[in-house]
């Protein structure tokens, strides 16, 4: 999953950068408005984290125009974190457009579960755990498992079945899972993207889980596979 971290704060940005990296989240970190416009103009994001007091260009206004944007802009969940916290100021966030509001100083540990938590409220997931059929994945911990069993996932293979999972029955595309995967200094191409998703499918046999190439689409996780009721006797 690949984040957009705008925060002015070399020290805070730093260290907010390291951690979302540590929970193997593909991060991107601008310091003022005017690159965090460039920037969501560009690139695709599963998830923005937006300072509002900004140089160039303030919080707010970025949001207002991203929400603005096209339709993939619009549905990008935001999370503004700022020491602004008066009432009005949490108002006048959310009215602009935002997902959740989190006011410095904060945990990390409630940062990160912050960001889970818009990532499945995007993808429609009402837990950290996503089941489908034999299979389970933990979106915390990133850990695959067949029938309790753990897989043993590469960082991007987890990543790339992450995605999958959560659009299972919708065509994924190569640059999709590029972009959900890589940040500025990453340096991974489409054709290594193939060789995941092949690494991956052989790791996904034991579970009978299934991935599709769909030709000038790209790749789609069935439907996860209704569970059998027992007849009654």
């Amino acid at each position: 999953m690949r984040v957009l971290l705008v925060e002015d704060d070399a020290e805070l940005g730093s260290g907010v950068t390291a951690s979302l990296k540590r929970e193997h989240y593909a991060v991107d970190w601008v310091t003022d408005g005017s690159s965090a416009a460039t920037a969501l103009t560009t690139g695709t994001y599963d998830l923005v984290i937006l300072d509002l007091g900004l140089p160039k260009l303030p919080g707010l206004q970025v949001l207002r125009q991203l929400r603005a944007g096209n339709e993939v802009q619009k549905s990008v969940p935001v999370l503004i974190t700022t020491a602004m916290d008066s009432v009005t100021d949490r108002v006048d966030g959310l009215d602009a457009g935002a997902d959740d509001y989190l006011v410095k100083p904060f945990a990390l540990d409630e940062l990160h579960a912050r960001v889970r938590a818009l990532i499945r409220r995007r993808n429609a997931a009402s837990s950290n755990m996503l089941i489908h059929g034999r299979l389970s994945f933990d979106i915390a911990s990133r850990q695959a498992a067949s029938d309790g069993v753990p897989l043993d996932l590469s960082v991007r293979e987890a990543g790339i079945l992450e995605m999958l999972l959560l659009r299972a029955g919708r065509a994924v595309t190569k640059e999709q899972l590029l972009e959900g995967l890589c940040a500025w200094d990453s340096d991974i191409s489409l054709n290594a993207i193939e060789v995941y998703v092949h690494r991956l499918r052989k790791k996904l046999e034991p579970a009978d889980i299934r991935v599709r190439t769909f030709r000038g689409l790209g790749y789609c996780i069935d439907k996860a596979p209704a569970v059998a009721t027992p007849a009654l006797q």
